[in-house]
């Protein structure tokens, strides 16, 4: 992968947002990305400029991240997989839905 391929991608996924979800654009899309070369790249940047999203800092090295990203969200995903969701609202409640039926000590996973 090189930057003109990434730009390519950046410029596809923006064409998925206005055909998947009317609107969002005007709302703001937030993208988060690292910090691979890819990514930095002249080209890079210039394309998610052009697609309007904002990006959000990735913080290098950061323990609050990984380990929800290996257990909390990892297992909503596999709740999620394979579901279709008519709107944002819908897809809200089974995030909520799955969360709600947890008990207090499934959160204290890194304690």
């Amino acid at each position: 992968m090189n930057g003109q391929y990434y730009a390519n991608l950046l410029a596809q996924a923006r064409e998925a947002v206005v055909q998947k979800r009317r609107g969002n654009l005007s709302r703001g899309v937030l993208f988060l990305q690292d910090n691979a070369s890819v990514h930095t790249a002249r080209v890079s940047r210039q394309a998610l400029k052009n697609t309007g999203f904002s990006e959000i800092d990735h913080p290098p090295y950061s323990p609050d991240l990984a380990p929800s990203d290996y257990f909390l969200f990892s297992n909503l995903k596999k709740e999620l997989r394979g579901r279709r969701f008519v709107d944002d609202n819908q897809m809200k409640m089974a995030v909520e839905s799955h969360l709600d039926c947890k008990e207090k000590e499934y959160f204290f996973w890194a304690v």
